[in-house]
């Protein structure tokens, strides 16, 4: 049966279903010895044969069982499975599990907290899609003092590179005279999207650590900061369960 390519790459764990795009954008992509660069178009993978950077991603498909982790990333990991620059990965700190799995979303080099991973493309769409519902819950330290004016104009959403952001949940935790701490919920997952609508109104991010993703919350989880673990199918079909029946039905088309 056809399949979008960018959802059959993600498919065989090799990357993400967003990455899988870049990738056919970028000319590495492959179907029966063409070269592919459309975003949408078709494959039968029992029977074409699909290729990424010159390797047959087919046998991938059936060989893959599924993979699902959370890690506490450290300070000082990028998120991604490759680096030009040769920076840590967080695939590097998983083990066994290094070359089969990709992050599930963004957390940014300086940042750490909560992040799964996986090689499920479906799993990837459900919970780093731009309109996904699962909140991403963080903690903050910015600069200075905002006001409660400013932090308004945050929950209310707020210009970025051009593009109004959505809604934000926004508490204050702490302040004294040179800084302040807030918990930030987001149920979007642009790059950098904190620090940048904190700099958007004159208060940069300090520290940031992502301390929820759904129901997993960072105060309940024993992990130390580098660690990771399975999750369990009861929490893997939780997320799934959370998803509308619409944005299922969507999942299953894309």
């Amino acid at each position: 049966m056809e399949e979008r390519l960018q959802k059959i790459i993600a498919a065989s764990g090799v990357a993400s279903r967003r990455k899988a795009e870049e990738l056919i954008l970028s000319g590495v992509v492959t179907v029966n010895g063409k070269v592919v660069t459309e975003l949408g178009t078709k494959a039968d993978p029992d029977r074409d044969h699909i290729k990424v950077r010159g390797k047959l991603i087919n046998p991938k498909l059936t060989q893959k069982e599924k993979v699902y982790l959370l890690l506490n990333k450290p300070l000082g990991y990028l998120s991604s499975t490759a680096d030009p620059g040769k920076r840590p990965l967080v695939t590097d700190l998983v083990g066994e599990f290094r070359d089969h799995v990709h992050p599930v979303g963004r957390l940014d080099f300086n940042s750490e907290g909560l992040l799964l991973l996986s090689n499920d493309g479906d799993f990837t769409n459900l919970i780093a899609h731009a309109a996904s519902k699962v909140p991403k819950r963080y903690e903050v330290k910015v600069k200075g003092q905002p006001s409660e004016s400013q932090v308004d104009r945050l929950r209310r959403g707020i210009t970025v590179e051009g593009r109004k952001t959505a809604p934000a949940e926004i508490r204050l935790i702490e302040q004294s005279a040179t800084n302040a701490w807030y918990e930030v919920i987001l149920y979007e997952g642009r790059n950098q999207q904190i620090r940048k609508m904190f700099d958007a109104i004159g208060h940069s991010v300090i520290k940031l650590r992502r301390i929820g993703i759904g129901f997993i919350s960072l105060e309940k989880e024993k992990l130390r900061i580098g660690e990771f673990r399975p999750l369990r199918a009861a929490e893997v079909q939780r997320f799934f369960r959370g998803a509308s029946p619409d944005k299922k039905a969507k999942l299953m088309r894309s």
